[in-house]
């Protein structure tokens, strides 16, 4: 790999954004009346229309020659082919093989895994169908009826998100809770709302040593065997996933109920393995199967459509033109679907922390910017708090809308209206309003004089701003596994772009190491002095508080 910004399609794309900043996109669509068909594609089931961004015909050409300086094709066989190119911590990236619906190996190191992925899917299938058939019991004898993910990071965000965007498919008489953060009042507070003699625990930590997921492992643990009087217990009401059989069974959790992962799938792809258990529990394995398959469909998408017509690929390209050479430091997701409100929160972190790096694959400064900041709301909910900073403020925010073409509750016109919100803000974006418009607008209204030009100038829209649109039919488990696979290749292709490794996270890891020195301060009665004098005093006035 070599600097990005060397590239002579880097150089010609420079040259361009000069001539681009003058181009109105209003006016290219009047120019272009098939300028839709031009920029749009559809796989998998999902329509992308990237015909409202500040490209034309050249724009895409310098981007897919941009794609190939890159070698993008040869990186995307390597990540395929079980290579190990997750070079900092010598890992092959393989969540792909999770999902893997053919016949065909997948080796890492010679040795095919797909076997192994093949047990654990078996095993999943057969212990959720024992569960949601009532055949497997709770310690005192009854069905369970709630399953409480305890987990951080993808061990939650995937299954939270997962779990949320099928509610139409989960089993009724099951119910889903989720705890992540150590701050004890998740933990407590969902406990206050199950029974511990129908409740089944799944505990989800690849060491089964992660500190935030194990207190609150702990605390379920106390509580459950403080309610039903018997260290026993423990076995019929929690499961783990894990690789580390001797903590797990330190426990109380029977070996046969834990199910396996591999340090060759990273935390935030991790959806796809038994880290989805209780989306399996809660929707049944043929559900979660389809999802896979949807996943495994835009995988072959990816791997074999050029690149001109692949749609991980143009995301990504029109994510670089937006963040490096139009300054875009965020980059907004808009789903207009309420079962996708998690969705955000998860491509944060599958962006953010996967592309959230200052330093190459060879050690050096990167020479560009890298993953922009990742947020974002359903729709319409983002037009009533913040879109007015992104129709009128002075950040430039590319977007991507989100939306079903059927709903998965037909009520009168109501979707309609949620379609016509979304495809009216991307219009909106996009065309703005001109000074003129706005003129003749407020002369309509009946507006004149003063009253006129005091409000002319805040009627105007600069218009210009750039979205993506992803439509598809509905929201199921094969369209919601395409979806997710899009945004992981998108992510993935920037990161070869930029020359960063997409697939290690050590930027966490300093805040966990001080963590560890803060906390026995905290628990010590003596006062503070060996941190910095922000840290002391923070900690010192915590006790005050306490004593008070």
């Amino acid at each position: 790999m070599s600097d990005c910004t060397q590239f002579p399609a880097w150089k010609k794309l420079k040259e361009h954004k000069k001539d681009m900043a003058r181009i109105q996109m209003r006016f290219l669509f009047a120019e272009d009346p098939k300028r839709f068909k031009r920029f749009s594609l559809e796989a998998v089931g999902i329509l992308l229309d990237f015909s409202k961004n500040r490209i034309t015909g050249t724009t895409l050409k310098l981007l897919i020659h941009l794609a190939r300086d890159s070698d993008l094709p040869t990186a995307i066989e390597a990540m395929f082919s079980g290579e190990r190119i997750n070079r900092t911590e010598g890992r092959a990236v393989l969540h792909t093989a999770l999902r893997n619906r053919s016949a065909k190996p997948v080796y890492v190191d010679s040795v095919d895994v797909m076997p192994q992925v093949n047990e654990v899917l078996d095993r999943m299938r057969v212990f959720t169908e024992a569960v949601r058939s009532g055949k497997w019991r709770g310690y005192s004898g009854k069905r369970i009826t709630d399953i409480v993910n305890i987990g951080i990071g993808g061990s939650d965000l995937g299954p939270v998100m997962v779990t949320q965007a099928l509610t139409p498919y989960w089993q009724a008489g099951l119910h889903a809770h989720f705890v992540s953060n150590v701050d004890p009042s998740q933990i407590m507070e969902t406990l206050a709302k199950v029974n511990p003699e129908t409740t089944l625990f799944i505990v989800a930590s690849k060491t089964f040593t992660t500190p935030e997921t194990l207190l609150n492992a702990q605390v379920a643990r106390r509580w459950l065997v403080d309610k039903l009087g018997d260290e026993a217990a423990v076995a019929r009401h929690f499961v783990a996933i894990s690789t580390n059989t001797r903590k797990v069974q330190e426990f109380g959790i029977d070996a046969v109920n834990m199910f396996e992962f591999w340090d060759w799938v990273g935390g935030r792809y991790s959806i796809w393995s038994a880290v989805g258990l209780s989306v399996a529990l809660m929707v049944g394995m043929d559900h979660f199967e389809t999802m896979l398959t949807g996943g495994f469909a835009m995988d072959e998408h990816f791997r074999s459509a050029p690149l001109e017509k692949n749609m991980p690929v143009i995301m990504a390209l029109l994510g670089v033109w937006h963040n490096d050479f139009w300054n875009a430091d965020s980059h907004a997701i808009f789903p207009y679907d309420q079962y996708l409100a998690r969705f955000p929160a998860y491509l944060q972190q599958l962006d953010m922390e996967s592309n959230g790096k200052s330093v190459t694959f060879s050690g050096k400064a990167v020479h560009c910017q890298t993953g922009p900041i990742i947020w974002g709301e359903p729709g319409c909910n983002g037009q009533h708090a913040f879109f007015q900073l992104v129709h009128q403020g002075t950040r430039l925010v590319p977007a991507d809308f989100l939306v079903a073409a059927e709903s998965q509750h037909p009520v009168e016109h109501q979707h309609e209206v949620l379609l016509a919100n979304c495809f009216a803000q991307s219009k909106a974006l996009m065309r703005g309003k001109t000074r003129d418009e706005a003129r003749v607008e407020l002369i309509r209204a009946g507006i004149t004089g003063a009253r006129l030009d005091t409000l002319l100038p805040h009627k105007v829209f600069p218009g210009n701003r750039p979205s993506n649109t992803l439509l598809y039919r509905k929201l199921d488990p094969y369209t919601l596994g395409a979806l997710i696979a899009l945004y992981e290749h998108k992510v993935f292709v920037q990161g070869v772009l930029w020359d960063i490794n997409s697939f290690d996270q050590w930027g966490v890891e300093l805040g966990k190491q001080l963590a560890g020195a803060i906390e026995s301060g905290l628990i010590d009665e003596d006062k503070v002095t060996e941190h910095d004098s922000s840290t002391n005093g923070l900690m010192n006035a915590c006790k005050r508080l306490r004593q008070s």
